[in-house]
């Protein structure tokens, strides 16, 4: 049976509410929603220790208590995926201090000032503005995982 502290191998689908595959260690499924990646080994499945800090708090509250072999679904709010979207992440930068931005792109993924992970949210005649919330942020999330193995 899983415990805090364990390491495990699960296989796992992550839906939106709409149902939209946003991820998954499952190949047939990555191909079928159009999220696979060649880099990816879908073979092995996803490893990690629980109530490690690797994956989100719902993830790892989910899978304790479960044993090698079961799958269950399971709804994780906001609070406990990748938390609320945070108004203090969006960045307003004027045009002329954003530096290049000839083929910046509405939905292209940048680092801010080097280091900081954002999406552009949009572009205007006088700004360009920056997402540097998760994706994932706001969004409860839906996960069928199944517990691979107990090592």
């Amino acid at each position: 049976m899983v415990a805090s502290g364990a390491t495990i191998t699960v296989d796992y689908i992550g839906r939106l509410n709409d149902k939209e595959v946003f991820d998954t260690s499952v190949k047939s499924v990555a191909e079928a929603a159009g999220t696979y990646s060649p880099q990816r080994n879908y073979d092995e499945g996803l490893s990690f220790t629980v109530g490690a800090g690797q994956m989100i708090k719902g993830f790892d509250e989910a899978v304790v208590g479960m044993k090698v072999g079961e799958t269950k679904t399971v709804h994780i709010p906001a609070e406990k995926a990748y938390g609320k979207r945070d108004e203090n992440l969006i960045l307003r930068v004027p045009l002329e201090q954003a530096g290049d931005t000839s083929g910046a792109q509405v939905g292209m993924k940048v680092l801010v000032g080097g280091q900081y992970p954002a999406t552009i949210a949009e572009i205007t005649d006088k700004e360009i503005v920056f997402d540097m919330n998760h994706e994932l942020a706001g969004k409860d999330l839906i996960f069928d995982i199944t517990i691979k193995a107990l090592n």
